[in-house]
């Protein structure tokens, strides 16, 4: 019940918004439908799919036929029965397996198992993409207004040092309150520069992540309601985290390939069939038939009595496989709840940032207005002035930057407990991806000459035509 609460929160605040910009809902859709990461990890949940109709193949029956043309070089003695052909000979043969010591069924078992790890994982991959994608969206929205922030200063700064100049030939002012104010200038000037750089980088990233450039983008919705308390935080994690859940479905899988290969040291039972054909093309065949057919059926047992040792060995192996993916799913669980702890902890921290950084720009609001007032009445120096406003500047800058902290962290949280997945946020743009689709399409396949047309690239490129290089033709999807 709370994460269906949850999940109906978090569809509704994404579904809020305007068209006159871009919004996080928009940029989700975007990194759902092209994101190389996400697209990749389907591909592998196909290649996944497949081991089960593998898997099956070993429990079906096998036909092969035998088609050969023979001549005898030489015959002597007892052999000299007529002429040296040339022959034709062909046959069919059935096998059909009865019992295989319980391998292809644990096989199948093991890689049906596999394939919901799979699944689990595709959906971890899928908060994992959605959670850097909305890290990438708010990186672009903080450091635009820092960028912003920097400009404003920088220009509040080119004023104060055309005043101060004034000033300072009218003889109100020192050449040391000019220099203060140039050089308080020239650092902002530098901070400024940064600051742009720094928003290159965070709009590149969007453009990796999302797929294309930011246009404007909207400030976001507001997030659900969180928990509060750590456990309560962790309890939802455990039951919906599907990184957990993958590494659960991985310890059973390695638990079903040590039956599978402890099978291989009991007997197997097939049924068989044969049909031969026989034909002497020419020469003497002494008065006999030169066609004859031969058909026949029968049950055959192999009783496996020494391998070399080659049971033990698989077994001993996917033993250690199965304790290696316990141990997996310990270091797992460790980290889901290490980082769910962690999250909520960074969230109620940003939380916490967010209200004293108002409290702090609205304190040095005041501030930088009495020092601006006090300097006119020779009260303050110049410096005091720049002071303030570098305070003022600080606070706001932490500000934004709490604010992007804690929407990331929430929303991080929310990715730990297993409720940042498509299905979660209600995307709009097409149909979500169907794991079942391909399954259903590839698991049960009987037929050798089935197979798909090449996958088609899903990610979209974000080259441009001008990044691209002179006489290189873009790569096609």
């Amino acid at each position: 019940m709370t994460r269906n609460l949850a999940i109906g929160a978090l569809i509704a605040l994404l579904t809020a918004g305007t068209a006159s910009a871009d919004t996080l809902r928009e940029a989700l859709a975007s990194t759902y439908q092209a994101n190389p990461t996400l697209t990749a990890q389907r591909e592998a949940l196909k290649s996944t799919d497949s081991t089960v109709a593998i898997a099956r193949a070993g429990g079906r029956p096998n036909v092969a036929a035998t088609v050969g043309v023979t001549r005898d070089l030489t015959r002597s003695g007892r052999f000299d029965v007529g002429g040296k052909g040339p022959f034709l000979t062909g046959g069919v043969d059935l096998s059909v397996p009865l019992f295989q010591g319980g391998t292809v069924r644990n096989s199948i078992t093991a890689a049906k198992t596999r394939v919901e790890a799979g699944r689990a994982t595709l959906r971890a991959v899928e908060g994992d993409v959605f959670t850097e994608a909305v890290g990438a969206y708010m990186d672009v929205i903080r450091d635009r207004a820092i960028v912003e922030l920097n400009q404003n200063n920088v220009k509040v700064l080119e004023t104060n040092l055309e005043a101060t100049t004034d000033r300072f030939e009218i003889g109100d002012l020192t050449r040391t309150d000019v220099a203060q104010s140039e050089a308080r200038l020239a650092l902002q000037r530098g901070r400024l520069e940064i600051s742009q750089s720094l928003l290159t980088a965070s709009e590149q990233n969007y453009r990796r992540v999302i797929g294309k450039a930011p246009g404007e983008l909207q400030p976001p919705p507001p997030l659900p309601p969180l928990p509060t308390n750590p456990d309560q935080a962790v309890q939802i994690a455990l039951a919906n985290n599907p990184d957990l859940i993958a590494a659960a479905r991985q310890v059973i899988a390695a638990g079903y390939d040590v039956k599978s290969v402890r099978g291989t040291r009991l007997p197997t039972l097939s049924a068989i069939g044969a049909f031969d054909y026989a034909n002497t093309i020419s020469g003497d065949t002494l008065g006999a038939e030169r066609t004859g057919t031969a058909t026949s059926v029968g049950v055959q047992t192999r009783i496996p009595l020494y391998q070399g040792g080659l049971p033990s060995a698989r077994i001993r192996q996917a033993q250690a496989l199965e304790g290696q993916a316990g141990e997996l799913r310990v270091a797992t669980e460790r980290l889901v709840v290490s980082n769910t702890r962690s999250a909520l902890a960074a969230y109620q921290a940003a939380l916490d940032v967010i209200t004293s950084s108002q409290v702090a720009v609205k304190a040095n609001e005041l501030a930088l207005e009495g020092a601006r007032a006090e300097n006119s009445v020779g009260t303050r120096t110049i410096l005091d002035v720049l002071n303030a406003e570098q305070e003022l500047l600080n606070s706001q800058v932490e500000l934004v930057t709490a604010r992007r902290e804690a929407y990331v962290a929430g929303f991080t949280l929310l990715n730990s407990m297993g409720q940042a997945e498509a299905d979660d946020l209600g995307l709009e743009g097409g149909a979500l991806y169907d794991p079942l689709g391909n399954y259903r399409h590839v698991a049960g396949n009987w037929n050798d000459w089935a197979d798909d047309p090449k996958h088609p690239t899903a990610a979209t490129s974000t080259v441009t035509p001008a990044e691209q290089p002179q006489g290189v033709t873009p790569p096609t999807r």
